[in-house]
């Protein structure tokens, strides 16, 4: 069974020079209906947002962008105030990126008529996925083999708590021996 889709951790940072009129937020997306979206930020005079807000983002196997939109309040339903959309292969590095390695990026904001807005400051990294029930039994942590504990569950025994060890038949990988 193939995956569906990778997890990114996206931490988006801040935004300057982006001219809004209202308070600024980022949704992010990528090339499906899922979204995250950050808190409003104001802008204080100094053409800076802040935002620093940390979210996970399934990214769809066919995905081949992601998309970063600062919006504003006043304009909800209106349009981005700025788009960057930025290509797979630039965050994935064609499968060059290992998982767990944090990125920092800048990309530049386009407005609604395609005139720069700013930029927009973001981490990203690839999360692994989460291992699988038969890969945590083969794979046991460091923790389980010095405290002698396995996959298996604890049993209470009277007062003691006893811990069952699952084992695994040889032949059970090896189906041509049976």
């Amino acid at each position: 069974m193939g995956l569906r889709s990778r997890t990114l951790e996206i931490t988006v940072i801040s935004g300057e020079n982006v001219r809004i009129m209202e308070d600024a937020y980022v949704v992010v997306r990528a090339e499906s209906l899922n979204c995250c979206t950050t808190r409003p930020a104001k802008d204080d005079g100094t053409n800076f947002l802040s935002w620093n807000e940390k979210f996970l983002l399934d990214m769809p196997m066919h995905a081949r962008s992601i998309t970063f939109e600062v919006q504003c309040t006043k304009f909800k339903a209106f349009r981005p105030l700025g788009v960057a959309r930025i290509a797979a292969s630039d965050i994935l590095g064609d499968a060059a990126v290992p998982e767990n390695q944090l990125q920092e990026l800048s990309y530049g904001l386009r407005d609604w008529e395609g005139k720069r807005n700013g930029v927009i400051h973001f981490t990203v990294k690839v999360v692994p996925p989460p291992p699988t029930t038969e890969e945590k039994c083969l794979k046991p942590s460091v923790k389980a083999v010095v405290t002698g504990k396995g996959c298996g569950d604890g049993m209470k025994v009277g007062d003691k708590k006893k811990e069952v060890v699952v084992g695994v038949p040889f032949w059970c990988y090896y189906p041509s021996i049976v």
